[in-house]
């Protein structure tokens, strides 16, 4: 990332992945509370912010399939400039490198690079817990990313408690299909009622167990999707003989665990070359952590 007084270039909009994804019921608002802990990629799209003294918010890059004013940077600034009444603007360009409708969070990822950027660029100087609440608005995933480190998270996705977690590398490989969250959720099918577990639990399971990701709980939504997907299962049914793989949030990317990129790289290799996927490291914490407080 570069900057000056009025511009932030190349900041990361980090990718996660769901290391395990439990549902335990529906909530009276019809939203589903749900348990997952959060895992940041050192991959994911990139943006570049440059201020406006006149107010006016636009996005410089085209974003296919995606409006202007649906997007979620866009939506992110509007509602920080109207909750500070900030007399600044901004200028968003997104190189665009993590699918859509991957469960890799881009928009909400995107959304959080936002909020916390132009904290820092507008020097509005919001805390974190106004800016996840605002962030709340705008889409479940959208606290985590604010909040800024790898999380075991309750509710919708929004109460977070920090986790320590081993630096891992992971290969995710992406089908080319997109998964809309929405109709996975109202799936008739779908495991609704996964035993309330603890952060205890996890981590507990964590340190005595090598065999990761397959070692702790599940994603309830993968057999949902794995059974309306054939690509999804495809890939699934490929890691099988070589490592242990879950699919992240609700699809459509799988990944898998390595203790050194060497060995995600050699899984990598042995792919079909028409797999599109990426081979990265773990986060331990948002580039833009330091922009709030």
């Amino acid at each position: 990332m570069s900057r000056t007084h009025d511009s932030l270039r190349d900041c990361l909009a980090p990718a996660k992945l769901n290391l395990f994804l439990h549902i335990t019921g529906r909530r009276p608002d019809g939203y589903h509370s749900l348990q997952t802990v959060f895992q940041l990629l050192d991959w994911g799209d990139r943006l570049h912010f440059t201020r406006r003294d006149d107010g006016v918010i636009t996005r410089k890059t085209d974003v296919p399939g995606v409006p202007e004013a649906d997007d979620l940077v866009v939506r992110a600034a509007r509602l920080l400039q109207r909750h500070t009444g900030s007399k600044f603007g901004v200028e968003i360009e997104i190189d665009k490198r993590l699918p859509m409708g991957a469960g890799l969070g881009g928009g909400s990822s995107d959304a959080a690079t936002t909020l916390l950027a132009l904290n820092r660029l507008w020097g509005v100087d919001l805390s974190r817990e106004i800016l996840q609440n605002l962030g709340l608005q705008l889409g479940a995933d959208v606290p985590f990313f604010v909040f800024g480190q790898n999380a075991f998270a309750e509710g919708v996705g929004e109460a977070l408690q920090a986790v320590n977690l081993p630096q891992r590398f992971f290969l995710v490989v992406n089908p080319a299909v997109h998964v809309p969250t929405a109709a996975i959720f109202s799936d008739k099918s779908l495991t609704r009622d996964t035993k309330v577990a603890t952060m205890m639990d996890f981590l507990a399971q964590q340190r005595s167990d090598a065999n990761w990701p397959d070692s702790f709980g599940r994603n309830d939504m993968q057999a949902v999707v794995a059974g309306k997907y054939a690509e999804v299962a495809q890939v699934l049914e490929w890691f099988s003989n070589l490592a242990p793989a879950r699919m992240t949030g609700s699809g459509a990317s799988v990944f898998a665990a390595f203790a050194s990129r060497a060995e995600a790289e050699m899984a990598q290799a042995k792919l079909p070359a028409s797999w599109k996927s990426v081979v990265t490291a773990s986060l331990d914490s948002h580039p833009l952590f330091a922009f709030a407080s």
